[in-house]
């Protein structure tokens, strides 16, 4: 359950994370590289400091995804392009999700409901074909992980049917949402409120999963 740790340090996410936003539209850079990933510190230590009855395994693998998240979330602000770092970055931690997705059901998933992550996965790449260049296999492999990512939240809350089954679900779903919007901006063309709108899909999907340690 939530209890007033978790509460103030989703308060504290939710302040940062609409600091960053902010500082994306005008801010200082100084403002990003502070908010920016102290908004994912404090996400994290809500699963870190998590007192629900989830198993332990479960835990663990929530916060490794957070801290290789973290690491992503440092390589995509720093001045030097270090995209394909982060990519491998965010990469891990969808890895780790995965596992955690794995913990406490049944090991195998019925492969036909991971048909529509995966068409999706597909219909993603081919839009962004054709502007990829070299990074054609890393976005290839980057979105047949985070498909099966998003396959196994759902496929754990449709056999749990659990509430903390369910943040995981929709967190991983709209993580997916957001990680599409920043490949569309960054490779197929800028649109407006581009940042808004992946910063915003982007830190909610981190708190559901985050707070699905939290049993409910």
């Amino acid at each position: 359950m939530f209890n007033g740790v978790t509460i103030v340090l989703t308060l504290l996410a939710l302040a940062s994370a609409a600091l960053h936003i902010r500082a994306e539209y005008g801010g200082s850079r100084a403002q990003v590289y502070l908010f920016k990933p102290l908004t994912t510190v404090a996400i994290l230590l809500i699963a870190a400091g998590s007192s629900g009855e989830t198993l332990p395994a479960y835990r663990y693998a929530i916060i490794a995804g957070l801290l290789c998240s973290l690491a992503g979330d440092v390589f995509l602000m720093l001045p030097a392009d270090r995209f394909l770092a982060g990519l491998v970055s965010f990469l891990l931690a969808h890895l780790c999700y995965i596992v955690a997705f794995n913990v406490g059901v049944q090991p195998l998933m019925p492969l036909w409901s991971g048909l529509p992550f995966l068409a999706y996965g597909m219909m993603l790449f081919a839009r962004l074909r054709p502007h990829l260049g070299s990074m054609a296999l890393p976005v290839a492999g980057y979105s047949l992980v985070i498909s099966v990512m998003a396959w196994q939240a759902c496929a754990r809350w449709l056999q749990l049917a659990t509430p903390d089954a369910l943040l995981a679900g929709i967190g991983a779903v709209l993580f997916v949402a957001s990680d599409s919007l920043l490949a569309i901006d960054r490779f197929a063309g800028s649109f407006r409120w581009a940042h808004l709108a992946i910063l915003v899909t982007y830190y909610v999907a981190q708190w559901l999963i985050a707070a699905s340690t939290c049993a409910l």
